[in-house]
């Protein structure tokens, strides 16, 4: 779950077992039991993306990845917040 600005705890990588501040998020969603437009979230630190985004890609999970301040600002509220 990402943080949001009334709750402003910091963001934790979701690499099991990995305590650092998340940088990125994964947005993904599997087709199996999503609908297209739905994203699920995982968070990332720099040292664990790479890692993160390639098991999701080879499920054909991954959907983007973008920057957490990016996330923030494109689920602000009033631009739609994804699921």
């Amino acid at each position: 779950m990402i943080p949001s600005a009334e709750d402003p705890e910091t963001p934790i990588c979701s690499a099991k077992g990995c305590r650092a501040p998340a940088v990125w998020v994964l947005a993904w969603n599997n087709p199996k039991l999503h609908t297209p437009e739905r994203r699920k979230t995982w968070l990332a630190c720099d040292e664990h993306r790479e890692h993160l985004s390639d098991f999701l890609g080879m499920r054909d999970f991954l959907k983007e990845v973008v920057t957490l301040e990016e996330w923030h600002r494109h689920t602000a509220p009033g631009t739609g917040t994804p699921d």
